[in-house]
């Protein structure tokens, strides 16, 4: 696919979704099924409004099948499918209608929240309507009057689900098949935003009303070894720590704690939502306003501004003897950017760590939000 984005500087490719791999491979699987002949290219429009011409591979014909495969490309994302083969075969049938399943490859829904009901194929709504559209079209333009049956695989899926979300979310065999425009665009914030409403969909379905949010591994390790909780309950937020409270707020939770690294949410203090460092980095400014409202020394005050890592920071201020006013004046101010977004309806709590220091401060209320989340 040759359309491009401008990101940072950078020009970069779009691909394509597994979405539109399926539903063209299905195309092109019917089409040779309905009229006997080879087809090794497929063209289909995506919801997006960008007509794709993909190559056909592995074409296996016979008198009452069809499979054929569409390589999926991720452009300049980086995504593991990217480069694997997604697989249509296509039966007819004497009933009318469109029957799609998944084969070898492909994960299955075992727990409620997800796109799909619990038991079908993790192949989600928009990629069905898409196979679905394709092969009504493939049926008017032979002049069909039959039904047809779609399995999707993904002979590498089992494998690479390993390196996705879906062990967490409880889609057990495979890959899902994904899109809500057929196309991926480079670095999608989009989409990671939508695999943390998916997974807090997911919590919320299976009647959680307290939710334990983290920004990513390291937050993971702290709750397993400094808070002797399952990591497996958090909720990785990534950068989006506004969004996710959002969600959390859209999806009515009564309550969440936010545990992380002080290197992410010192920049709460700050109100900064998104604690990505392309958006700014004002975490010596902001501890060491904290730590010189605590009594630190000017001269100390301009080391802070001097260092690099947190921690080092941190360093200098237990040194002066002013470690827990500075953190109980920090995470009073975060706690305030945290309930604002949050707002009245739901609560919030905090819990600061760092690697080397471990627990550094805590709100009122964390550990019994931690009660209340471990009780479900």
């Amino acid at each position: 696919m040759e359309e491009f984005i401008e990101k940072d500087g950078k020009k970069l490719r779009f691909g394509y979704t597994t979405g539109s791999c399926a539903a063209a491979a299905a195309k092109a699987a019917a089409w040779m099924l309905l009229t006997g002949q080879k087809k090794e290219t497929i063209s289909l429009t995506t919801p997006k409004g960008v007509t794709l011409t993909l190559a056909v591979e592995d074409i296996s014909m016979g008198p009452d099948r069809v499979s054929c495969a569409i390589r999926k490309d991720s452009g300049d994302d980086p995504d593991v499918t990217d480069g694997c083969l997604i697989f249509a075969e296509v039966t007819a049938k004497e009933e009318l209608g469109i029957a799609i399943d998944g084969g070898p490859g492909v994960g299955r829904v075992t727990k409620k929240g997800l796109d799909q009901s619990v038991g079908n194929a993790a192949i989600n709504s928009v990629p069905r309507q898409m196979i679905r559209e394709n092969l009504e079209e493939i049926l008017t333009l032979t002049d069909s009057h039959c039904g047809l049956n779609v399995v999707i695989s993904v002979p590498e899926g089992e494998k690479l689900a390993k390196q996705t979300f879906n062990p967490r979310l409880g889609i057990v065999g495979g890959i899902s098949i994904l899109g809500t425009t057929g196309i991926v665009e480079p670095m999608s914030e989009k989409a990671l935003i939508d695999t943390i409403r998916v997974e807090l969909n997911q919590r919320r379905a299976s009647g959680q009303n307290y939710v334990l949010l983290t920004p990513g591994n390291y937050g993971c390790d702290f709750i397993r070894a400094g808070l002797a909780l399952n990591a497996e309950q958090a909720v990785q937020s990534s950068n989006f720590i506004g969004k996710t409270l959002d969600i959390c707020r859209e999806l009515g939770f009564r309550g969440a704690l936010l545990v992380g690294h002080i290197g992410k949410l010192v920049k709460i203090a700050g109100g900064m939502m998104n604690t990505h460092s392309k958006y700014g980095d004002c975490r010596m400014e902001i501890l060491a306003a904290h730590a010189g409202i605590a009594g630190l020394s000017p001269e100390k005050i301009g080391e802070i501004l001097q260092c690099v890592a947190c921690d080092d920071a941190l360093r200098i201020i237990k040194d002066a003897g002013c470690f827990e006013k500075t953190m109980t004046g920090l995470t009073e101010k975060v706690m305030f950017h945290l309930r604002h977004r949050a707002g009245e309806d739901m609560e919030i709590g905090t819990i600061l760590f760092s690697k080397e220091y471990g627990l550094l401060a805590k709100s009122d209320n964390a550990m019994e939000l931690i009660e209340k989340i471990t009780k479900g």
